[in-house]
């Protein structure tokens, strides 16, 4: 038996009562009165989300919660049984780009967005075979053309009985719940500049807060509050100039002294190039109730050609100097006022398009003999962070993918990395550009402390080339080749220990785990693949336990709930797409242009694995109904 894990000698009820009283610990919100299955039109607020969060009946949001854990407490479905899972119903989305993100379920009602043009439906338990409502929103064509890495969307938040949702040109929406009715609208982004949005908002008390993408196309971030009930914009915080855009104030207290300065995002740049500058926030949320901050992550600096970020092209600079504030970094802000609380910069002066945008998971460790709160985060740069996310201090950087050579070590004392300087460009960079871990969320379980991580291998050939700026229209900079990393396989499904720094098992996949997980009580992770294949491990072993072929490759998030009829389903998204699927979605050739960005030479052969279109597909024990059937 694995001394990493409980050892499961007891019942079932004695395993749960153990993760019972492990969540009490961490401070887990669970409520005992828990109502059955809510109907849609009750008004939740950001209290009651929290108090509600963990109610294993519901899927309230994208991250399961609003710490990002993707654990549920369900476990009608376990490692006993789960070879009988089966489908139950499906729907086919009528979008044909990536589908990622993942289904909320409140009360009785499944909510979902696709890729562009961005529907959302709605479901109605109680008879899944019908559609209760479908929004369309209005659509730029535009947008398509400026979407860097496809048309995705990474999902829909519900609050107050209202649905509240990102389109890909550049515009939020604000739903009722119980009929669709459209509320509000708000216009975030200009798709003729290169602006688009592809994250999904988080709600925290009135405040609707989003972002927007763009880094390949010279955007400069920034971050939005809209007012719930009424759409008008509160405050917009950017995230490179100076410090009055950035929301910096007399508040703003990083760990480290040399993130102290003034503008510094404008003083890391060379000249004017800040107002160029990316750091784009089309990632994930999270947010600590107790420290009253909301975290995201930010993307590359623009241009991904790293000569044109520093005063003298020829020489690689100090990375304090020419750092590139606040590209490629974790931003903790006070959702309130968007002031900047804390920053930490995971790749200063990025000259690899490492950006910093994958998921911050708020968990609470020990570490060292010491509860700390911490922020875990899989950077694409090859690091698995902790760190406390009252103050930002680096606890711990370890590598967790195969042959990480751009950087020797993250240097605990000063939190910066320890580079290579054979690998600022050149050949055989690890990882590639598309990171040994992207987009795709790690789920955590109380239960084992372990985290369970869809990931990349993928290492890379990266020169810098001349580029100059027109609005909409590709700033990219670089020339890209990526390829499996060591051992050839491109991807893998692993279990992580946060406090030794390693793995404790691994499942090596052909192509790379681009969709996320989600872990349950029932002993089980799942998680999907880009040739279509969604799998159920045993958190555990490492064991696959089943797994069931999809229509289409899985970028999209795993998520579960309890039905009107009391028993538990898991939901899936399929339909290839995103940056390692755009050979099928985006129909590239070996010689588009757009191979510049990598995905192509990296998934050549992946068309004869897969082809695009979306399905939600729905599974329980033996899977439809008798009655049913």
């Amino acid at each position: 038996m694995n001394d990493h894990v409980h050892a499961r000698l007891c019942s079932r009820s004695c395993r749960l009562v153990v993760l019972l009283l492990s969540l009490i610990l961490a401070g887990a919100m669970i409520t005992a009165q828990a109502a059955d299955n809510q109907s849609a039109e009750e008004e939740f607020n950001t209290q009651d989300l929290l108090n509600k969060q963990d109610d294993p009946e519901q899927w309230l949001l994208p991250g399961k919660n609003f710490a990002g854990t993707r654990y549920s407490l369900l476990d009608e479905i376990n490692t006993d049984n789960v070879d009988r899972l089966r489908v139950a119903w499906s729907f086919s989305t009528g979008a044909q780009r990536g589908h990622e993100g993942a289904p909320l379920v409140v009360g009785d009602m499944m909510y979902f967005v696709t890729p562009y043009p961005n529907f959302v439906y709605a479901i109605d338990l109680n008879n899944p075979h019908e559609v209760a409502w479908k929004f369309e929103p209005e659509t730029y064509s535009s947008s398509i053309g400026v979407a860097c890495c496809d048309s995705v969307n990474r999902g829909v938040f519900f609050a107050e009985g209202k649905i509240v949702f990102n389109t890909l040109g550049g515009l939020v929406y604000a739903l009722d719940a119980e009929t669709g009715k459209e509320l509000w609208k708000a216009d975030n982004a200009d798709p003729s500049k290169g602006q688009t949005m592809t994250n999904h908002p988080i709600v925290v008390r009135d405040k609707v807060i989003v972002g927007v993408s763009g880094g390949e196309f010279g955007v400069r971030g920034y971050l939005t509050a809209y007012n719930l009930n009424t759409g008008e914009r509160e405050w917009r915080v950017y995230n490179t100039g100076p410090d009055d855009e950035v929301g910096i104030t007399d508040r703003f207290d990083p760990f480290y002294d040399y993130l102290k300065g003034e503008d510094l995002g404008v003083t890391t740049w060379p000249e004017d190039q800040w107002k160029l500058g990316g750091a784009t926030v089309w990632g994930w949320f999270t947010y600590d109730p107790e420290l009253d901050l909301v975290y995201y992550g930010t993307s590359n600096p623009g241009t991904w050609n790293s000569s044109m970020r520093r005063a003298n092209p020829d020489h690689i600079e100090d990375q304090v100097a020419y750092a590139n504030r606040w590209a490629t970094s974790v931003m903790a802000r006070d959702p309130e006022t968007g002031e900047l609380i804390w920053a930490y910069n995971w790749t200063p002066h990025d000259q690899w398009d490492y950006d910093g945008v994958n998921e911050n998971i708020l968990v609470d460790l020990e570490i060292d003999g010491e509860m700390r709160k911490t922020l875990v985060h899989f950077d694409r740069n090859g690091f698995a962070y902790v760190l406390d996310r009252a103050t930002g201090e680096v606890l711990k950087a370890d590598t967790f993918g195969p042959g990480v050579n751009w950087a020797e070590k993250i240097d605990l004392e000063t939190g910066l990395p320890v580079r290579n300087p054979d690998k600022a460009s050149g050949k055989n960079i690890c990882p590639s550009a598309m990171g040994y871990k992207d987009q795709q969320p790690a789920a955590y379980s109380p239960e084992t402390g372990l985290f369970y991580v869809p990931t990349n291998n993928l290492c890379m050939d990266y020169y810098n080339t001349d580029v100059s700026y027109t609005a909409g229209v590709p700033y990219v900079g670089a020339d890209v080749k990526t390829y499996p990393g060591p051992g050839g396989n491109r991807g893998s499904f692993m279990a992580w220990d946060p406090i030794k720094g390693e793995r404790v098992w691994e499942i090596e996949e052909e192509f790379s785990a681009w969709g996320g997980a989600m872990v349950t009580a029932g002993g089980l992770a799942f998680y999907g693949t880009m040739d279509g294949w969604f799998k159920a491990v045993d958190i555990e072993t490492g064991d696959v336990v089943w797994k069931f072929p999809t229509g289409s490759g899985i970028i999209a998030n795993p998520m579960t709930y309890i039905g009107p009829d009391g028993r538990q389903y898991i939901a899936i998204l399929s339909g290839i797409g995103g940056w390692a699927g755009l050979t099928v979605a985006g129909d590239l050739s070996l010689d588009d242009p757009t191979a510049a960005l990598g995905a192509v030479n990296a998934f050549a052969d992946l068309g004869r694995y897969t082809q695009k279109g979306g399905m939600l597909y729905v599974f329980a024990l033996d899977g439809i109904k008798e009655e049913e059937s």
